[in-house]
């Protein structure tokens, strides 16, 4: 295990620090980070980060393959377009967490800003808290799991992303529906939470067949010009 200091170094060192760490195999522990912006981005190899505070803008942004831990909380735009690779905090994330990932896992113990998984493609976004509004706004695919509750908008103009809500649903978006569990989505609930979520925090949360389920009702799809005041309406 290496270790790597942020006192006293700009980021574009630490940052080639980590990366040439990570490169030689090395797992690496990142000392006071001091809630910087753009850390940990484009590591594009398997390797272990965790960060000992919390972090800044856009940390693990661009990244395919690793795996970062924040013992702390982040900043905006959280995993911003990761296209694989596993990205933990352990505290709670600012707007836009996990926004345009492509794949990977992203999971936030705690709440998490407006706007998470916003144009997310694929991968899972799981988050223990609550959600703040727009969540899941024009998702195309993947999954986000909220175990608390979610803000005004959910989904709004998603195509085909799915979400899945343990707490109260404040409004849904534009087009957004609620759909029925099926037994495929419980069981991969009680697997995703099993495997990210503490067994200290899971006592408070829901199982698997306790979340909603929302998915894109489908009529913003297509455009149709009888069927304009349903797009009017959305705008």
């Amino acid at each position: 295990m290496a270790e790597l200091s942020c006192e006293g170094r700009t980021t574009r060192d630490i940052n080639a620090e980590i990366r040439r760490l990570v490169a030689a195999g090395e797992a690496v522990t990142v000392r006071s980070p001091g809630a910087r912006h753009n850390l940990a981005v484009a590591l594009l190899e398997r390797g272990e980060v965790v960060f000992e505070g919390s972090v800044g803008y856009y940390c693990a942004g661009l990244m395919d393959g690793a795996a970062v831990r924040v013992r702390g909380s982040a900043g905006w735009g959280l995993a911003e377009s990761m296209l694989s690779g596993e990205v933990v905090v352990e505290g709670s994330a600012g707007n836009s967490a996990g926004a345009a990932i492509r794949g990977g896992t992203v999971v936030v113990l705690g709440d998490s800003g407006a706007r998470t998984g916003v144009s997310m493609k694929n991968g899972v976004i799981l988050v223990t808290g609550s959600c703040g509004y727009m969540s899941g706004f024009m998702g195309q695919g993947g999954k986000l799991i909220v175990c608390g509750d979610a803000a005004e908008a959910l989904g709004d103009s998603m195509y085909e992303t799915v979400c899945f809500v343990g707490g109260r649903i404040a409004d849904l978006g534009n087009d957004a529906v609620v759909v029925e569990s099926t037994d495929e989505d419980k069981e991969f609930l009680d697997a995703a939470l099993a495997r990210y979520v503490p067994s200290s925090l899971r006592a408070n949360l829901p199982d698997g067949g306790g979340f909603r389920k929302v998915v894109a009702g489908r009529k913003l799809w297509n455009f149709d010009k009888a069927e304009w005041r349903t797009w009017e309406e959305a705008l």
